[in-house]
């Protein structure tokens, strides 16, 4: 089929075909590698390849294995696509297959798609051969007058499944053809032979007597069909049959890549080479044409001198100053003419930095040029030396002015409970103080003044409540358990409740007060008050249009944001250029979505400061140095763009051109939101409950004490108590001498000497008592009896049997009348 010397000695090979392919045509073959010295060994594989490979492990021995998968080094598949496929893919799986084997694939009709994938599955070298048909693209060649008799539909095919035939298929219908002229000339010329005498039965042998007339006119005919020109020459070949050999580089490094090496026709014999084309010393005073598009700050037109080429700055321009220096090389720049990075048009071509370096007109496209499949499939990339994602360019909203702000640290359902627990509180502590007033009463000295006690009135009860919670409250002396516990529930209510208060308004003082609800894309296809679009024609546009017309695609976000971008062919929201859409957005209310390096570089150097970045990254692509496709460049441009990653010279780069020290702050906006800092009803639930159980506690105590005081009280009482004085009324002074002397007069002073604590012997003995003989107490020498200044001070009693029914206290003394008695009602 075809003759050469490969770039790699095979000393032993290994040919793979299928069972019924006819090897007739590999004995001329055979024979050659034969006489060159070769160990060729042919080995049909089934239809199920993967038994073929468990056959192996289960008839060989180990050394076999061994010897088999040093034949499997340098093998040649003539195998379909798709067996070839399975047929490395098993012998990767089984382990037969090494890094340094190099595999010949021929096959006739294998697409370019088929062919990547063979690439990507094999772990060595590979080399397609595959025919290519020139005229079959070439429809005004294959549409001529004297091929009237091909059908329009195949002479110039409008349908897409008749561009895209098999080759079994091309060569058919050209062997018709073929057939059909020569029986042509034949009836032309007269020459016909009868057929009459043939016979179609299966047995029969007859050969018909216009056999040899008829072969030979077909090898003397010449046709131009869907496969190009047919001539036979003599011994039966076609000189005009093309081929195309394909090679691929195996590198740990970079990966795979698959180059047309040469073509190869009867005529002409192998054109190009099929060794790896490779620099050997580097690019030392080359020079190459760049075409680049201005782009903030990947590129960036600098101050030029007067008379002096246009000049350059920017990220990518440092980045490729930095591989000149290193590579040696030198550039010519200049601006694409239409300012488009590229993108294939209804016709097949493409506009752009792709279409300059499709047509050869530059050498290299330096920008902010994403690297996709769809450029990736007519240029070559270098290796990415930046990440790209998509931002959303908008306006920061303004700052929202609120002059009951102090309320924000708090829900208003916690202002509610607060303002509900203040009088609540304050009605408990006014029960529990009227409680306590009745039952603790004492008698005092009349020159000691009595201790503070809380307030008997409501609102004055209210108002102390309010000023603990305050923190400006006075103090008093509460000296029922009771009240202490609720004063000690409130206060610790009080301190949590001020403490949490405070600590939230610093928050609320400090950042500021602006609302952004546009976060994501999904927060963008959601709302309609605000328009955004993108560049037309552009990697992003193209992005959005395969995202949202996808049928599998289940997110809706994309399809939404589709409908809006493309509306009007673009014309409605997109714009023509990423400096018109960065305009458009500082104006006003328009989200522009673009790449986020370039979005954030606009955002950090704004002169007002009034623009911000949101969104998230959509895909995980990157920005690369373009190339024409086949560029031997494409290796040692990749291989020192990873040496200035590790050495850390491209965030040095970055940082330059993207500083986060800055004047503008791209998070002042983040996390802006007060609905989502205000401590909710739950954040209080504890404190609450910590109140509620102060109160019960409170009010359980409190109930015990009066169960006690009153049996105590019941117990304790004096029986020498008539019913005469508990009926009385308290009129007025009672002295000491109406006790002892005027008993009958219906009066009895209730204390006692000994219930008053008072010994008069112990008096006397201490110069305390009064004269001796003269039977008066001392105290009545001390302060007198009666009235008058000399009046008796001590508090009195004075019993009316009159007033029976209306009997109440004139000064708020116990009852039970002793000391031991105290706090019984």
């Amino acid at each position: 089929m075809c003759s050469y010397k490969p770039p790699v000695t095979f000393n032993r090979l290994e040919s793979a075909q299928p069972p019924k392919k006819d090897i007739r045509g590999l004995q001329s073959f055979l024979d050659q590698t034969s006489r060159q010295g070769l160990d060729v060994s042919l080995q049909r594989v089934d239809r199920n390849i993967s038994q073929v490979f468990s056959s192996l492990f289960s008839t060989m021995r180990t050394e076999e294995l061994n010897r088999y998968r040093d034949t499997l080094r340098r093998a040649i598949l003539l195998l379909s696509p798709r067996g070839a496929q399975v047929f490395i893919h098993q012998a990767v799986e089984t382990n037969l297959a090494s890094k340094d084997s190099h595999w010949v694939f021929v096959n006739e009709e294998i697409s370019d798609t088929e062919i990547l994938e063979l690439v990507h599955s094999a772990l060595g070298r590979m080399t397609i051969i595959r025919q290519i048909f020139p005229l079959w693209k070439d429809s005004s060649t294959r549409c001529m007058r004297n091929n009237h008799r091909i059908s329009s539909l195949l002479c110039d095919p409008q349908e897409g499944y008749l561009q895209s035939l098999e080759v079994s298929n091309l060569y058919l219908y050209d062997s018709v053809l073929m057939l059909a002229n020569a029986f042509y000339r034949k009836l032309e010329d007269r020459k016909w032979h009868s057929m009459a005498s043939l016979n179609c039965i299966r047995k029969s042998t007859k050969p018909w007597n216009g056999g040899w007339s008829m072969l030979e006119t077909i090898q003397k005919g010449r046709i131009t069909g869907l496969t190009g020109t047919m001539d036979f020459r003599e011994n039966g070949s076609n000189p005009h049959v093309q081929f195309e050999i394909l090679g691929t580089s195996y590198s740990e490094t970079f990966g795979k890549d698959v180059k047309r090496l040469a073509t190869w026709d009867s005529s002409g014999g192998l054109n190009g080479s099929l060794k790896e084309s490779r620099i050997e010393n580097g690019m030392q005073g080359v020079t190459v044409k760049v075409v680049t598009l201005l782009e903030d700050p990947f590129v960036m037109v600098a101050e030029n001198i007067l008379g002096q080429p246009k000049r350059y700055k920017g990220f990518s321009i440092d980045v490729l100053d930095a591989l000149a220096k290193i590579l040696g090389f030198k550039y010519e720049i200049y601006q694409v003419s239409d300012s488009k990075y590229g993108t294939q048009l209804s016709n097949g071509s493409w506009n752009g930095m792709i279409g300059e370096l499709i047509n050869k007109r530059a050498d290299l496209a330096v920008s902010a040029i994403t690297i996709t499949p769809e450029r990736e499939n007519v240029v070559d990339f270098s290796k990415r030396y930046m990440d790209y994602s998509v931002g959303i360019l908008l306006r920061k909203p303004e700052e929202k002015i609120n002059i009951f702000s102090l309320f924000a640290p708090f829900d208003l359902a916690v202002w509610a409970c607060i303002a509900a627990a203040i009088p609540v509180v304050g009605v408990l502590i006014f029960v529990l103080n009227r409680m306590q007033s009745v039952r603790t009463q004492n008698p005092q000295p009349p020159h000691q003044q009595p201790p503070p006690s809380v307030s008997n009135s409501l609102h004055s009860a209210i108002w102390i409540v309010y000023g603990a919670f305050v923190q400006q409250g006075g103090d008093s002396v509460v000296s029922s358990v009771a009240l202490r516990i609720v004063m000690g529930s409130w206060w610790l209510f009080t301190l949590i409740v001020c403490s949490s208060y405070t600590a939230n308004l610093a928050a609320y003082l400090t950042v500021s007060r602006m609302d952004n609800t546009i976060r994501t894309f999904q927060d963008l296809s959601k709302q309609m008050d605000l328009a955004y679009g993108t560049v037309r024609d552009s990697a992003v546009y193209d992005y959005f249009r395969a995202k949202g017309t996808n049928p599998l695609e289940q997110d809706s976000t994309f399809a939404e944001l589709w409908r809006t971008i493309s509306k009007n062919n673009g014309h409605d929201f997109s714009v023509s250029s990423p400096s018109e859409g960065i305009r458009k957005a500082k104006k006003g209310p328009y989200a522009f979505l673009w790449d986020m390096a370039v979005v954030e570089y606009a955002a950090l150097t704004d002169d007002d400061c009034s623009i911000t970045v949101t969104g998230n990254s959509v895909s995980s692509k990157g920005y690369g140095i373009a190339m024409q496709h086949g560029s031997p460049y494409r290796d040692l441009f990749s291989q020192k763009i990873l040496e200035l990653q590790e050495k850390g010279d491209l965030d040095i780069l970055k940082q330059k051109w993207w500083p986060r020290t800055g004047r503008c702050d791209l998070n002042s906006h983040a996390n802006a939101q007060p609905d989502g800092r205000a401590l909710k009803l739950h954040s209080f639930a504890g404190v609450f409950c910590i109140l509620a159980a102060g109160l019960l506690l409170a009010c359980l105590v409190a109930g015990l004490e009066m169960w006690w005081n009153s049996n105590r009280c019941r117990q304790e009482q004096p029986k020498e108590v008539t019913k005469d004085y508990r009926l009385a009324r308290v009129s007025g002074p009672l002295t000491y001498n109406d006790i002892t002397t005027a008993s009958s007069e219906g009066r009895k002073d209730i204390w006692t000497e000994r219930e008053r604590n008072w010994d008069e012997a112990e008096a006397i003995d201490t110069g305390q008592g009064g004269e001796s003989g003269t039977g008066t107490p001392a105290y009545e020498q001390s302060y007198g009896r009666g009235h008058g200044a000399q009046a008796d001070p001590r508090p009195s009693i004075e019993i009316s049997a009159l007033d029976i029914g209306s009997m109440q206290p004139s000064q708020p003394w116990s009852l039970c009348g002793t000391t031991r008695a105290r706090g019984c009602l």
